[in-house]
Order: C-alpha cells, then sequence, then structure tokens
C-alpha cells in the first residue's frame, strides 16, 4: 500500500447472486409477495478525514456505460460532507431499458447501506453537476439507472463508479463497502417495461411528468391502493395538478415543483405497502401455524385422556380389594397438590409484584429523560435567542425565533442587501450552522404604497435575496425557504411613516426540533412570473391570479402570519453603512434592482398607476 497516497480503499471483488423466489399477484384480493433478485458488489471506499480540507476522486464508467467518466470533490464541513460531483459522456437513460428514466448517485457505507444522495440529470450533451451532502463520515460512491428520482434501494445498472485516486486523503487502513443492489426489474414489481406509462406518453412531455406517471403505477401494482390509500390519494393529487399543468403549457419549473411530490408521494405509498403486505403474510402464517399447534394439541389431549381412562379402569379391576387404601393415598395427595398450587400462587404474586415494580421505575426514568431532553432544548433555544439578538432583533413566539431584519438593511426599492446587512446575515448563518436540526422560513414584507403586485415582487425579491446570501455562506438549502407577503401582513398602520417603516421588513422565522422538541414541517408556496400560486410542498395551494403569496401550515391549511402583539417592542433601527441613504417616503422614481448574486443589474418594470391615478411603484 502507498501510505502517502491512497490511505483508505478496497479490491473489487467479483459479483455473487442471491437469488429469492419471486411470487406474481393478480388483484389486490392476492397481494405481491415482494421476495426480489439481490445481486451484491463492492466499491472502493474513502474513511475521510474529519476537518482535513478537500479531496478529490474520479468516476470510471462500467461496462455498461464504459464512455462515462467523472470528478468529485469531497470536503468535510461542520457536521456533514460536501460532495460536488462533475459527470461527462451520460447517455440518455432510456438506452438502458425503457423503464428508466434517470440516475441516481448513491453514497455505500462500510456496512453495506446504500444512501440516496440525490438525482443526476444529464443535458443533451451528457453533462451533469449537482452539489449534494452526508453526514456519513466513510462511503464509496456509485451512480445508478433508476425508474425515478426517489428509489429508496439502487438497481444492478451501475453506470459509474468511483475511482480512488493517489492523492486521495483517507484513513490508513481499508473499508469493506460491500452493498447489494437489485436486479433489473426489482423496482417495477412484476410490472413489465412496456406497460410503464412512458413507454406510450407524449415525447414532448418533461421528464418529471414522466417520473411521476411511472412512479403512481408502480405504487399501485404495488398494492398501494389497498395497503396506503392516502399516499397514494396524494401522490395522484400531484400528478393530476403536473397533468393540468403540462396541458396548459405552465413550464417545466411549474410542473416539476408538483411531479417531484408526486414521486415522494407515490414511492412512500409503495414502501407502506411493501411492509404492509409482507406484515400480513408473516401473520396469516404466524396465524396458522399457531392453528396447527393447537390442533396437534387437542389431540395430544385426546390421546392422553384416552390412555389415562385405560389406566384407571385397570387399576380399578386390579386394585378393587385395596380401595380404602386407594382413598388415603388420593387424600394424601389432594392435600400435597392444594400446597404446591397453594405456593405457585404465591410464587405467581411475587412476580407479579416484582414487575409492577420494575415498571414503575422505568416509568420514572423515562419522565426524568422527558424532562432532562425538555430543558436542553430550552437551554438551547434561550442560547440561540441571545446570539441572535446579539445581530439582529429577535423575539420568542409560538411558530419560533423571529429574526427581524428591517427595511434599512436593503438599499432603496431594491432587494440588494447592502455591506451591514451582508455582515449580519454571515453571523446568523454561523450561529444557523451551529445547531443540526433548525429550519428557517423567510418571509418579506412591504407597506401597501404603491401597487399590490410590486409589492408582492418586491417582497418576494428580498426574501429570496436572503434566502441566496444564506446559502452562499453554507446553510444547507433544505432548512431555508423564502415567500414574500407584499403589503398583506402590516405590523403597524401605514398611515403614518414610522409605521410604513415598520412595515419594510424581512423576518426569518428559526423553528425546528432542537429548540421545540417536534419536527417542524415548512410549507413553501411556489409563485410564477405573473405572481399567482403555483403549488406548494402539502399540496394545499390553489392557483391564484392576483400576486399575493398566502403561507400554509404543517397540517395544509392556508393561514396568513400573524402580526406580533402590540406589546412587542419595533424592531430596532439599523444604522446604514457610510455613504448610503436611507428613503423612508415613497417616491416617483423608478427603482431599478440589482441580482442578489453573479453581479449581474436587473432592472425592475417601470412605475405603473394606480386606479387612483398616482404613480407608483414607491421606494422602500
Amino acid at each position: 500500500m502507498n501510505v502517502r497516497g491512497l490511505l483508505s480503499l478496497l479490491v473489487l471483488s467479483s459479483c455473487t447472486l442471491a437469488q429469492q423466489t419471486a411470487v406474481p399477484a393478480s388483484s389486490t384480493s392476492n397481494p405481491p409477495t415482494y421476495h426480489v433478485t439481490v445481486v451484491s458488489r463492492s466499491v472502493n471506499a474513502v474513511n475521510y478525514r474529519h476537518h482535513s480540507g478537500a479531496t478529490s476522486l474520479d468516476f470510471r464508467g462500467t461496462n455498461l456505460m464504459p464512455e462515462a467518466s467523472g470528478k468529485a470533490k469531497v470536503e468535510s464541513r461542520t457536521g456533514r460532507m460536501q460532495v460536488e460531483a462533475n459527470f461527462e459522456h451520460l447517455r440518455k437513460p432510456q438506452t438502458i431499458g425503457p423503464e428508466f428514466l434517470t440516475y441516481v448517485l448513491w453514497a455505500i457505507t462500510p456496512e453495506g447501506r446504500p444512501v440516496n444522495l440525490g438525482e443526476v440529470a444529464p443535458n443533451n450533451d451528457g453533462k451533469s453537476n449537482l452539489t449534494v451532502s452526508t453526514d456519513l463520515q466513510a462511503f464509496g460512491l456509485i451512480v445508478t439507472a433508476e425508474p425515478y428520482f426517489a428509489v429508496t434501494r439502487p438497481s444492478n445498472e451501475v453506470v459509474l463508479e468511483n475511482l480512488i485516486r493517489s492523492d486521495t486523503k483517507g484513513w490508513e487502513l481499508p473499508i469493506s463497502a460491500k452493498y447489494d443492489l437489485l436486479e433489473r426489474g426489482g423496482n417495477t414489481l412484476n410490472l413489465d417495461p412496456s406497460q410503464l406509462p412512458s413507454a406510450a406518453s407524449d415525447p414532448k412531455a418533461p421528464n418529471d411528468l414522466l417520473q411521476a406517471r411511472n412512479a403512481v403505477a408502480i405504487a399501485k401494482a404495488a398494492g398501494a391502493d389497498r395497503y396506503a390509500p392516502d399516499a397514494l390519494r396524494k401522490a395522484e393529487d400531484f400528478l393530476n395538478r403536473g397533468e393540468d399543468y403540462f396541458r396548459r403549457n405552465q413550464g417545466n419549473k411549474v410542473i416539476g415543483t408538483v411531479t417531484r411530490g408526486a414521486v415522494q408521494s407515490a414511492e412512500d405509498a409503495r414502501l407502506l405497502s411493501v411492509r404492509r403486505a409482507e406484515q400480513e403474510a408473516q401473520e396469516a402464517q404466524r396465524l396458522a401455524e399457531q392453528q396447527r399447534t393447537a390442533e396437534a394439541q387437542q389431540r395430544a389431549q385426546a390421546a392422553q385422556q384416552q390412555a389415562q381412562t385405560e389406566t384407571q379402569q385397570r387399576q380399578l379391576a386390579e386394585q378393587e380389594r385395596q380401595r380404602a387404601q386407594e382413598d388415603l393415598r388420593a387424600a394424601q395427595q389432594a392435600r400435597e397438590q392444594a400446597e404446591q398450587e397453594r405456593q405457585r400462587a404465591e410464587a405467581a404474586r411475587q412476580a407479579a409484584l416484582t414487575q409492577q415494580q420494575a415498571a414503575q421505575t422505568q416509568a420514572q426514568q423515562a419522565q426524568l429523560a422527558a424532562q432532562r431532553a425538555e430543558q436542553e432544548r430550552e437551554q438551547t433555544r434561550q442560547q440561540l435567542l441571545q446570539q441572535l439578538n446579539q445581530v439582529m432583533q429577535t423575539r420568542e413566539t409560538a411558530r419560533g425565533l423571529i429574526v427581524n431584519m428591517p427595511d434599512v438593511l436593503f438599499d432603496t426599492g431594491k432587494y440588494t442587501l447592502k455591506p451591514g446587512a451582508r455582515e449580519r446575515l454571515a453571523r446568523v448563518a454561523g450561529i444557523l450552522q451551529a445547531y443540526p436540526g433548525l429550519r428557517v422560513q423567510i418571509e418579506g414584507h412591504t407597506d401597501s404604497t404603491g401597487t399590490p403586485e410590486f409589492n408582492q415582487r418586491l417582497s418576494e425579491q428580498r426574501a429570496q435575496a436572503v434566502q441566496q446570501f444564506l446559502d452562499t455562506q453554507g446553510v444547507n438549502r433544505d432548512i431555508v425557504t423564502a415567500q414574500g407577503f407584499g403589503q398583506t401582513a402590516p405590523v403597524a398602520s401605514n398611515s403614518t411613516a414610522e409605521g410604513r417603516q415598520l412595515n419594510r421588513r424581512v423576518d426569518l422565522i428559526v423553528s425546528g426540533e432542537a429548540i421545540t422538541g417536534r419536527t417542524t414541517t415548512t410549507s413553501t408556496t411556489t409563485t410564477s412570473t405573473n405572481g399567482s400560486s403555483t403549488g406548494s410542498t402539502n399540496g394545499s395551494s390553489t392557483p391564484s391570479s392576483n400576486s399575493s403569496s398566502t403561507p400554509t401550515s404543517s397540517d395544509g391549511s392556508s393561514t396568513p402570519p400573524q402580526p406580533p402583539p402590540s406589546s412587542v417592542p419595533p424592531p430596532a433601527p439599523v444604522t446604514p453603512s457610510s455613504g448610503t441613504s436611507v428613503n423612508t417616503e415613497p417616491s416617483t422614481t423608478s427603482p431599478a434592482t440589482q441580482a442578489p448574486a453573479g453581479g449581474s443589474s436587473t432592472t425592475m418594470p417601470p412605475p405603473s398607476t394606480d386606479q387612483s391615478g398616482n404613480p407608483g411603484p414607491p421606494h422602500r
């Protein structure tokens, strides 16, 4: 082994097959038995050094796609590993088989556990790149062809495997990374590829829509209409909405939002159906075994009783003359038996008392553990509140900790972050990364001056500018959502300059299991270019012709954000950076906005005139 180069690797072994029986199914009354053929493989893996900086490795194509190649950079971040992968020469997945619509990047642990890192979607040139993160420390990387992106177990159609370079950083000892793959057709059960909806779909249909159609069909074939009807119904609702958007040419982004939700819900329904069908089969087997055991016991008891009867008859015939002695012996046996029964009853009572005491002790321990966990969450919440308050004004509410960004942190009438705002947000990003399990909802607000359309668009742009800046600071994009509310949620009267300034703000609502003791589900409303709401993660958003967006609660109901109580002090004034003027009153000048990233300038639409004839939009 070269100790200066590769410190951790595996020798690739030949593939071995471990086959099990597959039983087909014809209807929901006879659900399918989910035994599939499994293929065992191995891959080179690395146990990456913690906080050792970035290291690189290569990808090489397998015999299935030898022309494919790629590179990856793996960097240890706080609490996670970040993987930046780039791939080339990837063919369309349909060239492998009609049931394959996409590729998936997997991390394989040394114990063989696969983790879906994300979808690899090549463009027309066969190139693709993605940046993902994982909490795994030691893993190998492979790319497989899949019917849809949300699969939970890789197929054996492996097109790329990681290739350890001589300068890859890792531990000194090799890591065994043997893993199992589903043989071709394992994810589609008994569905022939020609029966999948994608085989007869419109060639102009987006790939996301095709994946959703196939995912719902596969879930139905797995018996989801019987075992997981709620999850299947949710997937079908998402799919129907995507079909409607496709018919009305709403664009791939809008279609992708709901169809990817359909794929995820369909995969949840499929997994739930597999698990429940297996449980049902096991229960039927258990009941059959129990019935056979009971019948055997009854036969044994009947034979025993018959033997006892015959024995008693022989004894009565042979011992007629000794009846008196036998009666005496029987009485003695009865007394002994009664004593034994009494002793057994006493032992049973003592055992029950011991079990009751043990249960009480366990309950007390559980209660103490719950109290300690609640105290730790409260301490974490207060510590986080104190740290955030040192950067920007933060208050504690039922929704979570609300960090207030006043209007003065943005350029007038724009969504460009001022240097002071960037400095504060960078500190907030560092605080958020120190607390795993948090979620951040960014909400933009304006005053009522100007047209509602302009106010809605500006509030969304400011919220998105904050979201994009947090992303550049290393905050996990999966925990951050952004939404604009325009002028719909004032916290003060818009009739005064002071009230309008308070209403021009961006709020960061920080929540999550780390400070509340429960997982927070954040709903996100995607807004199209004309401001209409087109979809949400819980599927409850309805398209609208106006420009206002309504936040969605975790239970799927639409509820506007509640303004803080009047007793809460207004946000502390923020001193603008040197040389920057802050306008808090309306102006007839049309503002120009700059894109929050990339350095390109984007000019907002010219001022419009409202119904009263006043020019708009104003500076804010």
